[in-house]
Parts: C-alpha cells; structure tokens; sequence
C-alpha cells in the first residue's frame, strides 16, 4: 500500500531537516528523486547518504529559488534527468522574522519571492507535462503560522496562507486532468535548528502541544508521502495539519 514504485519526485530544500526525511519516505516507497537546494556540497552529501542508505539512483539538482530564470529551469531539468515528473513537493522556504513596524522590504521580499512566487512558478511548471501524462501528484509544506499567525511573522504567515488559497485555485484548475494539489502544515517539528533551543524554550514550546512533544520529521515525510500515492486519488485542494493537536484546524 501507498506504493511509489516507477514514480519519479522533485523535491526542493531536499537536504534540510524537514526536506530531507520528505525525501527518504519517498525514496522508501520506491520513487526516484530529483533533490533540490541551494548548497550544492550540501545536497551532493544528502544525495550519496540516500543512495546508501536506501538504494535508488537519485541525483541533484542546484536551484537557487530568488532566481527566477533558475527556477523556471527547474521542472525541465528534473525530466531531462529523470525522464518525467510524477510528484512535486515544494518543501523549501525561508524566514525573515521580525516585528511589523520594524520589518524592512527586503526581509518581506524574500520570503514572498522563495516561500509564495517560486511555488507559483513550480506548479505552473509542473502543470504541463502532468497534464499531457493525465497524472500528476503536488504537494507543497505550509505552516500551522499561515492558518493561525504569529507574532512577528507577519511575512511567513501571509506566504503560507497565500500558498494555501493558491493550492485550492491550482486544484480545481487540474483536478479533471488527473492531478492532485494538497498542502502540509507542520506544527513545531524537532530539527537541528530546534535542537539548539534552551530546554525552558522547548518545555514552553511542548506545554502548547496536547501530545507533550514536537513532531519528527519522519511525521511530515509520511504525510507527504501518503498524499504523494495513488492512494489518495480522490483528495485534492486540501490542508493535511500535522502539529499534535496545538491547533485543530477544521
């Protein structure tokens, strides 16, 4: 069940926490990867530790997302490598947080351009070759922020809501041609960046949590993944919130 064998997945931000076990639950159910980021070293060491630690012939694919001619290139080179594209999951992103009054136009900017506009231009990629194929699975990672808000992300919160009303429009857009669109949002999710938190922090943090704890990344890989399968055929234009119960999003 939930089988990905002969699919082929891009993923963008592959390497980080969250990006990198999206990628090895794809690569367990037997997809073969197009791992996209930013640091190309980075990313080379993710893709070799995927090959030996749970087989395939996965390759890598440097794509800086604040460029908008390096993203429109994206897409075409994962099927020129792969040969077609079956699954999409926009995973990576970025913060720039701070206060409302104190936020400067460039830290709004550059999440707009990486976390809202670059999704846009990777869907609407993606779309092409999906439709002629009448199959096509797109997943993009959201936040509980861009349901919820949070003080001094008003920039994160307002991309990820965006991508979420972005992703019902795509839906309804595709959905008679085979593919899928739904959204992730994560809850706080355990990475090295949350590692490094004092452990008041990371008490404070769980005491809002029904479940007592952050989720792993394994808990969005597997999320991802479900929606990335034939099995979910029939779900489409959705929000998956995958977060413990700290906010029960109807």
């Amino acid at each position: 069940m939930f089988s990905l064998e002969g699919m082929t997945a891009l993923v963008t931000g592959a390497s980080g926490g969250i990006g990198s076990e999206i990628a090895k639950a794809l690569a367990r159910q037997g997809a073969r990867l197009a791992l996209s980021g930013s640091n190309g070293g980075k990313l080379r060491s993710f893709r070799e530790e995927l090959n030996d630690e749970i087989g395939g012939d996965h390759v890598e694919i440097t794509c800086d997302l604040s460029n908008s001619e390096s993203v429109e290139e994206l897409v075409p080179a994962t099927i020129d490598t792969l040969g077609k594209l079956d699954i999409l999951v926009n995973n990576a992103g970025i913060t720039r947080d701070n206060l409302a009054m104190r936020m400067k136009d460039e830290e709004w900017e550059q999440v707009m351009t990486i976390n809202l506009e670059s999704t846009f231009r990777l869907m609407r990629a993606a779309a092409r070759p999906m439709m002629k194929a009448r199959f096509g699975r797109i997943v993009t990672i959201t936040s509980v922020v861009g349901a919820t808000g949070n003080p001094g992300q008003m920039n994160y919160a307002a991309a990820k809501a965006g991508v979420t009303g972005m992703t019902k429009s795509f839906a309804q857009e595709v959905a008679s041609r085979g593919i899928t669109a739904n959204c992730v949002a994560p809850g706080f999710i355990r990475t090295p960046m949350t590692d490094v938190l004092p452990d008041a922090q990371k008490e404070a943090l769980n005491q809002r949590i029904p479940m007592g704890r952050m989720g792993e990344g394994e808990d969005i890989g597997s999320a991802v993944a479900f929606l990335s399968s034939r099995e979910a055929d029939y779900i489409t234009g959705q929000t998956l919130h995958v977060n413990g119960g700290m906010a029960m999003i109807s």
